[in-house]
């Protein structure tokens, strides 16, 4: 079973990747959400209100600790908006793998000869699912180590670098970020399992950042507040997700449809 996914990985890797919209959206996507950041929060170094400040949603100070000053609960508050950009990584990334994986070999016809072996409905599933989830979150993980790396030359105090380094985008990275690509590579497939065009697929799946750029939004207004229980509260609920979606999804995917009647 492990070698049957591991030869579709392999496969998946090797034909998807030959994409430029696949491969550009792989590479590029997650440089410019790491860098990004840090161009912003160097600038707001260089800008930042006197240290008494505290031009910032009031519901945001009790993330600070008692001895950060008002520009250094500030930072923290724009770098929170930024955390966003990581948890939305590990989505952007494998839907767009997976919305080429179904519907690109419904177009080259080069699915219906791998359905045709004795090759089980979950562990094609399984190897379509990990050939998309595993880039995502590789990349997610070496851009924040880089962003984590790099944060000290922005000149962002040692109070935000502690924060930045905290509980809160620990979670959101190395826990939220694998959920939310296992959510969205079951997701793309569904959909792409139902459409007959690669961005077609790709545009609808695409409403799964809907709810992230909510909560960016929640944050700047200061209705939604990020800690830990927070964090944990929606990983709870993606794990639910997920489960649901590796269901459905594996109710969805006829393969017998696929051998008899795409055209």
């Amino acid at each position: 079973m492990i070698e049957r996914i591991r030869t579709i990985i392999d496969k998946e890797w090797a034909e998807v990747f030959k994409n430029k919209v696949v491969l550009l959206t792989v590479v590029l996507l997650p440089v410019i959400f790491t860098v990004l950041p840090l161009v912003i929060l160097s600038l707001m170094r260089t800008t930042m209100p006197g240290s008494e400040s505290t031009d910032m949603p009031a519901q945001f100070a009790q993330m600070c600790s008692a001895t950060a000053s008002g520009s250094d609960c500030v930072q923290i508050f724009i770098a929170n908006e930024f955390l966003i950009f990581f948890m939305i990584m590990p989505i952007i990334i494998p839907i767009t793998i997976a919305a080429y994986s179904i519907v690109g070999e419904k177009t080259t016809r080069s699915l219906e000869p791998l359905l045709a072996t004795p090759i089980t409905t979950e562990e094609l599933l399984a190897g379509k699912s990990l050939a998309a989830a595993i880039p995502a979150v590789v990349a997610t993980y070496a851009c924040f180590i880089i962003f984590i790396l790099l944060l000290p030359v922005t000149g962002v105090s040692a109070a935000v670098q502690q924060y930045v380094s905290g509980p809160i985008w620990l979670l959101a990275v190395f826990l939220a970020g694998p959920l939310v690509a296992i959510l969205a590579v079951n997701f793309a497939i569904m959909v792409s399992s139902r459409v007959s065009d690669p961005r077609a697929a790709e545009q609808v799946s695409a409403i799964l950042i809907v709810p992230f750029m909510a909560l960016m939004f929640g944050q700047m207004a200061g209705i939604i507040l990020l800690n830990v229980a927070t964090m944990l509260i929606f990983c709870a609920i993606i794990v639910f997700l997920d489960i649901v979606s590796i269901v459905l999804g594996a109710k969805l995917f006829q393969r017998e449809t696929i051998l008899t009647k795409w055209k």
